[in-house]
């Protein structure tokens, strides 16, 4: 499993703003070049086939323009991973999930099955196409609406009428609302709107730990799900929730369905429930893999709670750690870029740290990760015209040894240094350059850290200022809300100012890396070294 997510609601944020954040770590044993582009109508296709599971889609034939941090090579699908529509609808799909046993077994996954044998002959069985995944997602939803709650319904429908042969967790939001959807088995799925004044964690497990049905079916101000979710769990008794005992004749008495009744006078369960135990897992692996990351990062933001001690109500271990909450100070950017490239600091569990044992320090999987091919942070700030409302905060490669800077999403192109990168080492591009300062610097934290986190300063600070200095470029061109197809050569000039800085100062710090590491060989030999006092 991979990837790490964190949401912040319009009032939990610093400035008023929607974020959705998400580490796109590969798979144990790759690593996925990342670049960033942007898709023109013309270049969306109206006929989608896709490659791992050969699913065919027919697309409507007026998408929109959008900007996505993709995968370079296509060998296993666009995987588009995050990105911002013209309409300012910003998606990141997909957090990897799981669910449990029961579910798989009465809603399976749809899977790709390939021909048997060869046309005509005796027992021969024809293809049979998967559903949609990770690899789908954004290019099948983002083109195609103007709101996150259109986003859902729209991904709704095609889980539902596709499924999906893997279990996922999508984010979709726009400057008012931050929705997450999370898939059930293979048709059924669920979504939870986030608090406006919340952040949520999420870490490679279903998360969603309260769902209203009654809210689901009716207004959807908060819930939305699958059409038939109801009777779903209801039917093939996935829910474990005992409700409130009811005394009938002197005997206890529970309901004896969710939501249903079971003969006269029983009562019936209530129609809020926890969907982490009628749907997920609960493991140990789930507890060295996946808890420690939502235990870190609430840690962070709500530091004054008991987090360490024998006492404390939440462990990195805990099973029940909070989906949501309200943090103890307004969310930033900084906040963000440091807890999705966290690893476990301050703490026993950090594998760079020097507190706890060898044992604690690898004990947890850590949040910033060798495999995180990027982060995506994506802002869609409510003070500014819609031409120039979404920022992509982007960080290629390892997150402790680099840092976000800001593009504009609402452009017609990239800027090269990010957009072209190449398939194998190269560094002039953004990628490679950062792969190598990771693995350089790995090996010489301490000696390397002042180097790595003076150009993170730096790189942010200036990232900052460029995007006053284009807002403030922006309101002087008198550009407004309709003016959302005028401002791209705008934006794509500031875009070229931060790709500018990061190439010369990314080179710079890979520069002081490299000569630091290499006075610390362990072939070094000079003279002076023998004759010194």
């Amino acid at each position: 499993m991979s990837c790490t997510t964190i949401l912040i609601g319009k009032n939990a944020s610093y400035d008023g703003s929607t974020i959705i954040a998400r580490d796109d770590d590969s798979g144990s044993g790759r690593y996925d070049p990342k670049h960033l582009v942007a898709v023109a109508p013309e270049d969306q296709p109206r006929h989608y086939r896709s490659v791992l599971s050969h699913v065919e889609v027919d697309l409507p034939d007026d998408p929109c323009r959008y900007t996505i941090a993709p995968n370079v090579l296509h060998n296993r699908g666009v995987l588009a991973e995050a990105g911002a529509n013209e309409h300012n609808v910003a998606m990141s799909a997909t957090e990897t999930i799981a669910v449990n046993e029961r579910v798989l077994a009465v809603d399976p996954l749809v899977e790709f099955k390939p021909a048997q044998g060869e046309p005509g002959a005796p027992y021969y069985q024809a293809e049979q196409p998967g559903g949609i995944g990770e690899e789908d997602i954004i290019t099948l939803v983002l083109p195609y609406v103007t709101t996150a709650r259109e986003g859902v319904a729209r991904l709704g429908e095609l889980l539902e009428t596709y499924g999906t042969y893997e279990s996922n967790g999508v984010i979709i939001s726009d400057v008012d609302e931050i929705w997450y959807v999370e898939t059930i088995g293979g048709h059924h799925w669920i979504a939870r709107r986030v608090p406006d004044d919340c952040y949520a964690t999420i870490p490679n497990q279903l998360g969603i730990d309260d769902f209203d049905l009654t809210d689901a079916f009716g207004k959807q101000r908060e819930y939305m799900c699958s059409a038939d979710l109801r009777e779903f769990i209801a039917g093939h008794h996935l829910d474990r929730t005992m409700g409130a005992p009811a005394v009938f004749g002197g005997r206890h008495s529970h309901s004896a369905g969710f939501g249903a009744v079971a003969g006269a006078g029983a009562a019936a369960l209530p129609d809020r429930f926890n969907p982490r135990k009628v749907f997920g897992t609960n493991t140990a692996k789930d507890h060295i893999y996946n808890t420690p990351r939502a235990w870190y990062m609430q840690r962070y933001l709500n530091p004054s709670e008991d987090w360490d001690s024998p006492t404390a109500r939440y462990t990195p271990e805990s099973g029940d750690i909070p989906w949501c909450r309200v943090p103890e100070d307004k969310v930033t950017l900084e906040d963000v870029d440091f807890l999705l490239s966290s690893h476990f600091e301050g703490t026993p569990y950090d594998p760079y740290g020097t507190k706890g044992t060898a044992e604690s320090r690898h004990r947890y999987r850590p949040i910033g990760v060798n495999r995180t091919g990027h982060m995506v942070a994506i802002q869609l700030r409510p003070y500014v015209p819609t031409c120039s409302r979404a920022v992509m905060w982007v960080s290629f490669g390892s997150g402790p040894f680099t840092t976000i800077a800001p593009f504009y999403a609402n452009v017609d192109d990239t800027p090269a240094y990010l957009r072209d990168t190449t398939p194998t080492v190269y560094t002039d591009n953004l990628y490679w350059t950062n792969r190598l300062i990771a693995v350089i610097a790995d090996a010489h934290w301490f000696e390397t850290r002042n180097a790595i986190e003076g150009y993170a300063e730096g790189v942010r600070a200036f990232g900052h200022r460029l995007v006053e200095q284009t807002d403030a470029q922006v309101a002087e061109g008198g550009y407004g809300d309709e003016d959302v197809r005028a401002v791209p050569a705008v934006l794509e000039v500031a875009n070229e100012r931060m790709a500018d800085y990061l190439r010369k100062h990314t080179l710079g710090l890979l520069d002081k890396v490299t000569y630091i590491a290499s006075n610390l060989m362990r072939n070094g030999f000079a003279m002076s070294d023998r004759w010194t006092d």
